[in-house]
């Protein structure tokens, strides 16, 4: 099966962000935003939660990072990313579970109704203040409501998203 569009642009992303020449994945900090009360806002969540049970990598950190990420950034500066991931679920218009890496310069306008702070403002400042790059990696809800569990059509997302990530960043499960 070939990679879905989101993981060649992810991986563009993340051999861009290097330093050297070598091809040696950045030190990359995976941030799951999200509240665990409302549906398919979790998807971020549940991602890097799966991750968290596995994973032992040099250079990536892992981190939950719930409705507050702001909240985490002392973390994020002390691991010195290059590229920091914030994954999330993301309003595009799409189908239900679809997945994109969203750019930077693309997320001004993107709905982050769960969120105490809008993720272009977070993005902003860990640019200027840490000097790593930032993406959202997306996900398409199909709900909100509160108490609701993952759909499946996210749930499937989430699954694919997780599986990936494992082999981009050679995580062992």
């Amino acid at each position: 099966m070939l990679p879905t569009l989101w993981i060649n642009s992810l991986t563009r992303n993340l051999f861009r962000s290097q330093k050297d020449d070598r091809f040696v994945l950045p030190r990359t900090c995976l941030v799951g935003v999200g509240s665990d009360l409302r549906g398919d806002d979790s998807a971020g969540l549940v991602v890097v939660r799966k991750l968290l049970k596995q994973t032992h990598a040099e250079n990536l950190l892992i981190v939950e990072g719930g409705p507050a990420p702001e909240n985490v950034t002392g973390k994020l500066r002390a691991f010195h990313p290059d590229l920091v991931i914030l994954i999330d679920a993301a309003q595009m218009d799409e189908p239900p579970g679809t997945i994109q890496l969203i750019p930077l310069e693309s997320i001004d306008g993107m709905s982050a109704s769960s969120h105490s702070l809008p993720l272009s403002m977070l993005a902003n400042y860990l640019t200027v203040e840490i000097g790593c790059e930032v993406c959202v990696l997306g996900i398409q809800p199909a709900q909100n409501e509160i108490g609701a569990e993952l759909s499946p059509s996210v749930q499937t997302a989430v699954d694919e998203i997780t599986k990936e990530l494992r082999n981009l960043f050679s995580i062992s499960m």
